[in-house]
């Protein structure tokens, strides 16, 4: 049976103020091009399907596109909620849809329950463990412990009692949204410690065939059975160097793995750079960043005027500016109440502006300061 991995969608979700939803389309047209082409039986997707628990409208609708195009290749699809997501809004109307072949877990209850898919070696037991959130299963399942270790160790047991149930030789696939330790993690996933204690052991997944993991965005495999597909695209600029796309996957007649990665395209690529404006704008070894997305450091011993102006004409895709002036800049210790104790407002900004921009203001920006306090002193005296 042959298996195609992928996670952590984020349908709706946007990078630095750049709407994502036409690179998203982007991919699931790339996702189904490659079901079609690999011939894929089943499509599984671990988790993080929108961006947040209420989508956008438009995310919605590319979700549901996407399900049905799916279904259209005549591939079946497993799917799990994550920590993105809601719970309840995604385990809407599910024994429904399982009847078109779209089979999306996302309650405490269908955990053990699995999805049976056959082919010609017979059936393959999907097994669906959405996010769990440890305060929210503590209750129903009785745990002594609120740790996302005993959540998916609870989770796991609840899978190895029923896979005992079955034939023996029943191959297995567990779906989980979690941290595995030793994963890599990147800026763009949501913190989901409790007490400490995010992560849980690659130990956790064993006795099944094979875990397709969720969570981290970064594709890395987890052992020899369990894999992170990442995410489709990078919401982060710490993924700069992420191959982004989805796990291929063959389950023999036995239960045995093997896996390639297939790479997905991406809309434009991102890079970190640092520099001295000057030298960011003239040197010939930045060109090659003009149409990437980038994160700009500007290390100049004073802030420059109007840096991201300047900057985009010729990285006309700058989304984030930071400023580390070379050598450090010397610390403010002095006490906040002692040192604005009376001061006028507009003495007040442009020290404000003094320290943003590592420069004094000018004359000129000093008398357009005081101006702009003037007016709307005589505007508030004339009401």
């Amino acid at each position: 049976m042959r298996l195609l991995h992928t996670s952590d969608w984020h349908l709706g979700r946007s990078f630095h103020r750049e709407n994502l939803l036409g690179a998203q389309a982007a991919f699931v047209d790339h996702l189904i091009e490659t079901i079609r082409s690999e011939r894929v039986d089943v499509v599984l997707v671990a988790g993080d399907l929108y961006d947040r628990a209420l989508p956008p409208s438009d995310a919605v609708r590319l979700f549901g596109e996407a399900l049905r195009r799916i279904r259209d290749t005549g591939a079946r699809a497993v799917l799990i909620s994550g920590n993105h997501d809601s719970m309840a809004r995604l385990g809407y109307a599910t024994e429904l849809i399982d009847a078109s072949g779209v089979h999306l877990r996302s309650s405490l209850s269908e955990v053990g329950d699995p999805v049976l898919i056959e082919d010609d070696h017979g059936p393959v037991a999907f097994y669906g463990i959405p996010y769990l959130e440890p305060e929210i299963v503590r209750h129903p399942w009785k745990l002594t412990e609120r740790s996302h270790r005993a959540a998916l160790d609870h989770a796991m047991g609840l899978v190895r009692a029923d896979l005992a149930e079955r034939p023996a030789g029943t191959r297995s696939v567990v779906l989980s949204h979690a941290f595995v330790s030793g994963g890599e993690a990147s800026d763009s996933e949501r913190d989901i410690s409790v007490g400490g204690a995010a992560h849980v052991p690659a130990a956790t997944f064993d006795g099944v065939d094979y875990a397709a993991l969720g969570h981290l965005h970064g594709q890395q495999r987890m052992g020899t059975t369990a894999r992170y597909s990442g995410s489709p695209l990078a919401y982060s600029f710490s993924e700069e160097h992420q191959v982004k796309g989805y796990w291929i996957v063959d389950l023999d007649a036995s239960g045995g793995v093997t896996a390639e990665f297939a790479e997905a395209p991406v809309p434009r690529s991102i890079a970190r750079i640092s520099g001295r404006i000057d030298d960011l704008l003239s040197a010939p070894e930045w060109e090659r960043y003009t149409g990437h997305w980038l994160q700009v450091t500007l290390t100049d011993p004073r802030r420059p005027a109007f840096p991201m102006d300047r900057l985009r004409e010729r990285f006309p895709h700058t989304l984030h500016l930071d400023f580390a002036p070379e050598g450090g800049r010397e610390d403010d210790d002095g006490d906040w109440m002692r040192r604005v104790a009376g001061r006028d407002d507009p003495d007040l900004v442009l020290d404000f502006v003094d320290w943003a921009r590592g420069a004094p203001t000018t004359d000129a920006e000093q008398d357009l300061v005081r101006s702009a306090f003037e007016d709307l002193r005589t505007r508030e005296a004339a009401r």
